[in-house]
């Protein structure tokens, strides 16, 4: 054993040194020289030996991958162990402070680990078994406050997340200046977050949901900053993941979020010291006031506040712009790419665990009691509007920018979600199925075009989709002027793409209205007597209540079986149409009229007399 670890440390040591394959396999008589010169030694001074080694190269930058072969061996044999003691416990906690740049020091009492900054300082309190009792943090003038996520990572042995705090902890002062200033920048973020948390109160009812607070809420549902955990902001959240959370009571189901946060920069901004926004009052448009930001309320500082995605966000050219716009600050190191070639990489690396090829372009849909679909994504190409980006960060120097860039945020989203819809990891037909052939393509700004073959005609059909905001799409149905209706309104249409944010089940539910027409117009017969042309209107209106609760719960389920793929385990259960409804209407957030409603049924019918009819019917 002791002779393996030992090849485990030589090995990249001696490739370090430029040895060779045939040096490196015959280890003996290196180790044998090993034991030779530390036999008569004790243990305790090898193991100071090993610290002394350890030690050297923290005084140099610290990077993701150290250089040094000694302790990247260390820290292997450190994920390796399992703490069970106290000493380990403690020689794990001054490894990873020491990979993260910064110091550390134990108690005299041998029971606490203090790891340390110049700005901050964290105390680890121990039993002498190695369990974890208490964990504080103190920022600069601050006095030591307990911090339960921190706690909760120690005792769960969750080192990585513990490292990542200390990451984001240190980050918060990677400002150009001396201390005076890093602190100066840390009091602007606290002054962010309080206006932050301001303008998620306003006009905030008792009885909202997280729902509702993430698809229309200001600045969507904010959680604040608890001790070593940055303030986060979730801004929207698809259908799916509402109903994966209204068949996972007690679930933890997350919608898209952005960290708050402050960077350092080369160039000087103006920062607020003290919250700025007006207690109660809003501006005529609905806007919450701030005050001015005199030179007693700021500072010039070379930094800037941030919103960091998880994972960067494709986002249109001209949301791009819009938001360099509000916020004032130009986005940097951007590499513009056609929008859809971008949606389909980063839906494809959230749907897949693995590298998947995004120059394709044709992908195979399933759905349950329909063909396969086959959805050809035509990517468009870098000029004017059918461009974008990879946005990792948005950059902003003042409160008032976030609820503006929040909205063009869930505009983008809604928009990658539709067409997301549309891409799976299936490239090839696996059987030999019929298959539904559709085209998409891009139009400026948020809109595209979904084409197929009429289902009882030859002739191509078109469907229109404009997502105009995140709570308001239009749709439009095009056909030959020869063609037969597909008893889908436009109304109907965009109605399904609300509810969903799906175009496989939205084009699913259109082939279904056009085969029930067409299995109705066949039973009726060639012969039909006037009282019941004038009947027959009503009667299509019923139905269409009918296919659209048919739609709502279908139109889930399909939903489901279609995202299924990327969200491991999730149970198949029938939704209640109540429910359903319920859902639909908190997506689309509407006061829809019934009269408005019948309007929209109407002028599907061609006739006239159909039309008085369900008038005076009314």
């Amino acid at each position: 054993m002791e002779e393996q670890v030992g090849q485990q440390i030589l090995f990249p040591f001696c490739r370090s040194k430029g040895m060779g394959a045939a040096t490196v396999i015959s280890t003996n008589p290196l180790m044998e020289q090993l034991y030779l010169k530390y036999q008569q030694r004790p243990w305790s001074e090898t193991l100071k030996l090993v610290h002394f080694c350890m030690d050297k190269p923290r005084r140099s930058p610290v990077s993701d991958a150290p250089d040094d072969p000694l302790l990247s061996c260390m820290e292997k044999l450190q994920r390796t162990l399992n703490d069970k003691s106290l000493f380990s416990a403690m020689n794990r906690l001054e490894s990873l402070s020491k990979q993260k740049g910064l110091n550390s020091h134990v108690s005299p009492s041998g029971t606490s680990c203090y790891i340390t900054s110049n700005m901050f300082y964290i105390e680890v309190q121990l039993e002498k078994d190695g369990r974890v009792m208490d964990a504080k943090l103190a920022h600069l003038g601050e006095a030591p406050v307990t911090c339960d996520d921190l706690v909760q990572h120690l005792r769960m042995k969750n080192y990585d997340a513990f490292g990542k705090i200390l990451e984001d902890l240190s980050n918060l002062y990677q400002i150009p200046g001396n201390s005076e200033m890093k602190a100066k920048g840390y009091l602007a973020l606290q002054s962010l977050e309080k206006d932050l948390h301001s303008m998620s109160l306003l006009h905030r009812t008792q009885d909202v949901n997280r729902v509702t607070e993430v698809l229309h809420g200001k600045v969507g549902h904010l959680v604040p900053r608890t001790g070593g955990t940055p303030m986060n902001i979730e801004f929207y959240i698809s259908p799916y993941q509402i109903l994966e959370a209204e068949l996972n009571p007690g679930s933890l189901v997350c919608g898209t979020k952005a960290v708050v946060t402050v960077e350092g920069t080369d160039m000087l901004h103006k920062l607020p010291l003290s919250p700025l926004l007006v207690d109660s009052q809003a501006e005529e448009d609905g806007n919450p006031t701030f005050l001015p930001l005199t030179n007693e309320l700021s500072v010039d500082l070379s930094a800037y506040f941030l919103l960091k995605f998880h994972q960067p966000i494709p986002l249109s050219l001209p949301n791009l712009e819009e938001i360099q716009m509000l916020t004032g600050i130009q986005i940097t190191a951007l590499k513009l790419a056609p929008l859809y070639k971008l949606i389909i990489q980063s839906t494809l690396k959230e749907k897949c665990s693995e590298d998947l090829s995004t120059h394709k372009s044709c992908f195979f849909v399933s759905l349950p009691d329909c063909p396969k679909h086959c959805y050809f994504i035509n990517k468009g190409s870098e000029k004017s509007n059918l461009a974008g980006a990879l946005v990792s960060k948005i950059p902003f120097t003042h409160p008032k920018c976030v609820p503006a860039v929040i909205e063009i945020l869930r505009h983008q989203m809604a928009y990658n979600s539709l067409i997301s819809s549309c891409v799976s990891d299936k490239y090839t037909n696996e059987d030999d199925s019929e298959l539904l052939y559709f085209e998409v393509i891009p139009h400026k700004n948020t809109s595209f075009s979904v084409f197929f073959i009429h289902p009882m005609s030859e002739n191509l059909a078109c469907v229109t989709i404009d997502v105009v905001t995140s709570r308001e799409v239009q749709c439009n149905l095009h056909l030959h002027t020869q063609d037969p209706t597909l008893n889908s309104s436009d109304g109907f249409i965009s109605r399904s793409v609300k509810r969903c944010m799906s175009v496989p089940v939205v084009m699913r539910a259109i082939y279904r209205k056009a085969t029930k027409l067409e299995a109705d117009s066949g039973t009726q017969g060639t012969e039909v007597d006037t009282k019941q042309k004038s009947e027959l209107p009503c009667e299509q209106i019923i139905d269409s209540n009918r296919l659209e609760e048919s739609l709502s719960a279908d139109g889930q389920q399909d939903l489901l079986k279609t995202n299924k793929e990327s969200v491991p385990d999730c149970p198949e259960r029938r939704l209640s149409t109540a429910k359903l409804e319920t859902l639909g209407d908190e997506m689309e957030k509407s006061n829809a009229i019934v009269n408005t409603e019948t309007l929209s049924r109407v002028e599907e019918m061609n006739s006239t007399a159909s039309t008085e009819a369900v008038m005076k019917d009314k």
